[in-house]
């Protein structure tokens, strides 16, 4: 195992931000996971997982501990009653993997196409997009538990999946090590095509759109709107989506409405969105003035997607807080709902 010393951690996320970690090491199997986690713990160091770097914002002081990148590869297919189920290594790329199911005519994670960031990540925030989320299709997560040294298999219902959150980011949130993935997916399964986007760009079609042709239109509204990585373009060096979609109580949309309606506005419903009682945060966001391409100087809003907060060149942590709380303020006061962040924030 080998061990490094003050790694810039800045080029391993998609948001190009943040100092160095103080101890770096990258373990490829479960025993070096291991290995990685007595070091730390012999020596007293703060302990980081890092994944694909994607949904992530680290300080400009870095980590004074130990970060353990996960780089466990490995994708095994096996069928079990009517679904075929992937045991997929934690340090695959998600996308790699999503177009090796579509490859196998698997349905389950089409939607989620062209999600940057790795494997064992997806469980962590139960990622979604287009009417999926890994919730539906996980099977089990097998993790390094570091209350015992003990490798545990948790089946779904014990990640307690809701949106954007599991376990693994809230009530043990630091308990665990995720190394490998298992999804049961549909073989020969029809594609969801539930958002707007999707029906979209398949009105008008006379066949009936494959799993392929959703995972091609997924990743061209994706780089539509500047959430496919791209090399060199500027409004692709982002975190993804910043802020949450919220999620209302009956009480609070009606409130909502009411200030929408005051300012001659609608709130826009979709049935996807709707049925959790989620409203827009884009939608909240550009109506609180902060439209798309917001920012003249390191830091900004995508000139294609509002809810992406972009690094436009050189930006430190710092910049990206700032406005994250500025459009927290400014959403609060003129629609009285407080933004969730997306991203999971790293030495701060």
């Amino acid at each position: 195992m080998l061990i490094q010393e003050n790694v810039p951690l800045a080029p391993l996320t998609t948001l190009k931000v943040g100092g160095p970690a103080r101890y770096f090491v990258q373990a490829h199997t479960i025993a070096e996971v291991g290995e990685a986690v007595s070091l730390a713990r012999s020596r007293n160091l703060a302990f980081f997982v890092l994944g694909g770097g994607s949904n992530l914002v680290i300080s400009d002081a870095g980590w004074p501990g130990l970060v353990l990148k996960v780089s466990i590869p490995g994708v095994e297919e096996r069928s079990q009653g009517d679904k075929s189920l992937f045991e997929v290594g934690a340090g695959e790329q998600w996308d790699k993997f999503v177009a090796q199911a579509v490859s196998r005519n698997c349905a389950g994670v089409e939607c989620l196409s062209g999600i940057p960031g790795s494997v064992g990540g997806t469980p962590v925030q139960n990622v979604g997009a287009y009417g999926q989320e890994v919730a539906d299709t996980i099977e089990s997560v097998l993790a390094l538990d570091l209350k015992d040294g003990q490798v545990r298999e948790l089946c779904n219902e014990a990640c307690s999946f809701q949106y954007r959150t599991s376990i693994f980011n809230t009530s043990e949130r630091g308990r665990y090590v995720i190394l490998r993935v298992t999804y049961a997916l549909t073989p020969d399964g029809e594609p969801a095509i539930l958002y707007a986007d999707l029906k979209k760009y398949f009105a008008g079609w006379s066949t009936k759109p494959s799993l392929a042709d959703t995972r091609e239109a997924v990743r061209q509204i994706r780089a539509s709107k500047a959430m496919l990585i791209t090399p060199g373009d500027e409004d692709c060096r982002s975190a993804g989506s910043f802020f949450k979609n919220p999620v209302l109580s009956d009480e609070q949309y009606k409130e909502l409405s009411q200030r929408a309606t005051a300012k001659g506005l609608q709130i826009p419903s979709y049935p996807a969105l709707q049925a959790q009682r989620k409203i827009s945060a884009a939608w909240l966001v550009e109506h609180s003035g902060f439209s798309k391409g917001y920012g003249n100087g390191r830091v900004g809003i995508s000139r294609k997607h509002a809810l992406a907060i972009v690094n436009r060149g050189d930006a430190t942590a710092a910049e990206f807080v700032a406005l994250k709380e500025q459009i927290q303020r400014r959403v609060e006061d003129t629609w009285g709902l407080r933004l969730e962040t997306e991203p999971v924030f790293v030495g701060f």
